[in-house]
């Protein structure tokens, strides 16, 4: 991942390796070499002219140094050809070296001009007030454009990114709940937008999944309670034993909605699992298969989850099948996947579920069409296996099963090992008791 800092860091770099190449060409073409030798011979015919000849006595060549001394404000010496001092003024300087290829004298700020007659002057200029040339006030000038040429376009980029992130908080905030920004990038802004606009769909599933609970819970508990009203109505007269089962079914089915209702708003506010515990997926569906008179095939596989919560799935899954299997029985295998998945599949025989609603069923309250008028099922069912098996980092799919009905599948992480409880010996099928 490209990190932010990484980028802020080596762009500043490259800035700063600009500058320093813009200076050096800059201080290459500020000091012109040629120039300044022919100064340096300029200054040793000016110097010959000012001085005795060379075998004029020591004395007089003293005089003429201290004058030029003098009048010039710099410290001199004389050499002769040989290097032996014939003369010096102001400051002692470092002595002259005859030794290498070429004259030299050691000392910065010390310079060396060579006579026409063979002798060698050696001066040094005392350093005063540092004032920069044009050259040097050209160098920052163009330091400070690099810097503010390099440094706007990455500002402007990371700006309008934030700029862009801040406008979609606010849309957010505003209640336009499908607001989402753009993803650009791979750094720390990028992951911000990301993680911004995962927990806007979040907010967005979540109101709606409530408002469409909202919206359908009433006219759901309306008809058990026009039922129980109207059973009520005629308690004046009399109920007969009918009547009073047909209440009494009325008054459970409001029951399971209200419980249903809650447990999908349960479901929807938790993040994980309250009770985890491991639960053996195999006997886990037997048990609830066992009242109804079901074989479950497979294998043990073990899960960790709420056990209530996983008994609610597989007890769903197996009304379902039996209310629209018809008269015939339904399949139950419990297993594990190549990948290491546990899985588990329910199996109905009826006339099973056009493609285009095979995921509209699992939303709340929706019922396949003619569904709705059978007067039972709240429509809450299967969307509480869907919560339920993401609930446990599961998914649940149905598809066509072959050669005829609906196959319910759910697929969710099973643990890597049986708990030490678990029994020895694990039989390849479960059945009813």
């Amino acid at each position: 991942m490209k990190r932010l800092y990484l980028q802020i860091y080596f762009t500043i770099v490259v800035i700063l390796v600009i500058a320093i190449m813009a200076i050096g060409l800059m201080g290459r073409f500020a000091f012109d070499t040629t120039r300044f030798d022919d100064m340096i011979t300029v200054a040793g015919e000016l110097a010959v002219n000012a001085l005795p000849p060379p075998d004029a006595p020591r004395a007089q060549q003293q005089e003429a140094v201290q004058r030029l001394h003098d009048m010039l404000r710099i410290d001199l010496a004389l050499y002769s050809e040989r290097g032996v001092m014939l003369a010096s003024a102001g400051r002692r300087l470092p002595p002259l070296e005859l030794d290498g290829p070429v004259p030299r004298t050691r000392g910065h700020g010390n310079w060396l001009v060579p006579l026409s007659d063979g002798r060698f002057l050696v001066t040094s200029v005392p350093r005063g007030p540092w004032r920069p040339g044009k050259w040097v006030l050209v160098a920052l000038l163009a330091v400070a454009f690099a810097v503010a040429v390099g440094a706007w376009p990455l500002v402007r980029r990371l700006t309008r990114r934030l700029e862009r992130l801040k406008a979609g908080v606010e849309q957010l905030g505003e209640g336009d709940l499908g607001a989402r920004v753009k993803i650009e990038g791979r750094d720390e802004i990028a992951a911000l937008a990301r993680s911004f606009n995962n927990s806007a769909e979040r907010i967005e599933e979540l109101v709606n999944s409530h408002k469409m609970l909202l919206a359908n819970a009433s006219h759901e508990l309306r008809t058990p309670l026009t039922r129980i009203n109207m059973a009520l109505a005629l308690a004046q007269t009399g109920i007969d034993a009918r009547q009073r089962d047909n209440l009494k079914a009325d008054i459970a089915e409001l029951d399971q909605l209200i419980e249903e209702i809650l447990l999908a708003s349960r479901l929807d506010a938790a993040r994980s699992a309250e009770r985890s515990e491991e639960i053996d997926l195999l006997a886990l569906a037997a048990e609830e298969a066992a009242p109804a008179g079901i074989d479950v095939e497979g294998t043990s596989v073990w899960v960790r989850g709420e056990r209530a919560l996983l008994r609610r799935m597989i007890r769903n899954l197996i009304d379902n099948a039996r209310h629209h299997g018809g008269d015939s029985t339904p399949a139950i295998t419990v297993g594990r996947l190549p990948d290491g998945r546990a899985h588990i599949e329910v199996r109905d025989h009826g006339p099973g579920v056009p493609a285009s609603e095979r995921e509209r069923i699992f939303e709340p309250f929706y019922r396949l069409p003619g569904a709705a008028e059978t007067g039972r099922g709240s429509g809450l069912g299967l969307a509480l296996v869907r919560q339920i098996a993401r609930h446990h980092g599961g998914q649940v799919q149905c598809r066509a099963a072959t050669p005829g009905g609906s196959l319910f599948s759910i697929v969710m992480p099973a643990s890597e090992s049986a708990p030490q409880r678990a029994v020895e010996g694990e039989t390849n099928s479960a059945s009813p008791c």
